[in-house]
């Protein structure tokens, strides 16, 4: 299309595009049987695409949605190619899902490891730094969970499909406030552990009359009044 050809009144072609309105129907139909080869295919791939996705997942589900956005919205592309990649799709992800039951090692190196992201009330800022989760994309998940003190954490793991697992101590301990700065009241309100400052970059715990002042475990030197919750 030529720049002159353009109009900002030219309604037809800003809804239409450039089909003749019959497509509109057409569309309708394609639409129809995409949906029904979607439906098939996720089917065929097993329960895990209906709940948390995982790489391979994901990278069936981008497949298929690409190869459906051509068809869908240019009249010069058939419906058969469609059904072709989603076949390919469907075989490569059950091969995958068959292969990682018959060995750990393959399942590893496609889907991934674990990390351990908390450790006993300390944030492993390595593995952090390796998975690019923040420290305040940490908290505010154990926020989202309930969990107040960073103490009360026994482990975090990040699951090979992005979730997270939080296993906690069954007593209360001492540890990190959780709540952020911008709300003082809450934070005074929680009850301050005893002679005990907490790193505010990993969590570390360390006695207030101690000489020391940057922390042993990541070198930081910020400290504040643990609670004990």
């Amino acid at each position: 299309m030529n720049p002159e050809e353009i109009q900002i009144t030219d309604w037809g072609r800003i809804f239409l595009g450039e089909v003749p309105g019959s497509f509109m129907l057409e569309v309708v139909i394609r639409i129809a049987f995409m949906y029904l080869v979607l439906m098939v295919s996720m089917r065929a791939m097993g329960k895990r695409m209906a709940g948390m996705l995982g790489r391979t997942e994901m990278a069936a589900l981008v497949s298929l949605a690409a190869s459906i956005g051509v068809s869908l919205q240019d009249p010069t592309k058939g419906l058969l190619p469609v059904v072709i990649i989603a076949a390919v799709v469907v075989t490569i992800q059950r091969f995958i899902a068959w292969r990682g039951t018959q060995s750990s090692d393959f399942e590893q190196k496609v889907m991934d490891d674990l990390d351990i992201l908390v450790e006993d009330g300390c944030l492993n800022l390595e593995a952090m730094e390796t998975t690019r989760v923040t420290q305040e994309r940490m908290f505010a998940q154990l926020r989202h969970e309930g969990i107040f003190n960073l103490g009360k954490v026994k482990r975090v793991y990040l699951e090979a499909n992005g979730s997270f697992s939080i296993l906690q101590f069954p007593e209360e301990r001492d540890g990190l406030s959780l709540i952020p700065n911008m709300d003082p009241e809450l934070q005074e309100s929680q009850p301050r552990a005893a002679e005990k400052l907490a790193c505010t970059s990993c969590g570390k715990l360390m006695q207030k009359q101690s000489t020391t002042k940057s922390c042993d475990r990541c070198g930081k030197e910020d400290w504040s009044e643990a609670v004990h919750c």
